[in-house]
């Protein structure tokens, strides 16, 4: 079983990945870039029978700080 979890910034706290990123496409000539939220993507391969709760407590506990971050999990195949 797979998952990937899907990690942003909450909104309102600030991303200086994302605005380095965005500063970056604008020197590339990329002008029409509004705003950029950088994240992360992690994929993790699961023992079958691994719940969604289970899923749901590592990110919890250890792949998002949950004070500035939020997640979403994606079941895979």
């Amino acid at each position: 079983m797979k998952a990937r979890v899907f990690v942003t910034l909450k909104t309102g706290v600030l991303d200086p990945q994302g605005k380095a990123i965005q500063h970056a496409l604008a020197g590339l000539g990329f002008d029409g870039v509004n705003d950029v939220r950088a994240g992360k993507l992690i994929e993790l391969d699961l023992a079958d029978g691994t719940s969604e709760a289970d899923i749901e407590a590592m990110c919890k506990k250890l792949l998002a700080n949950t004070v500035i971050e939020n997640f979403r999990i994606e079941a895979v195949g």
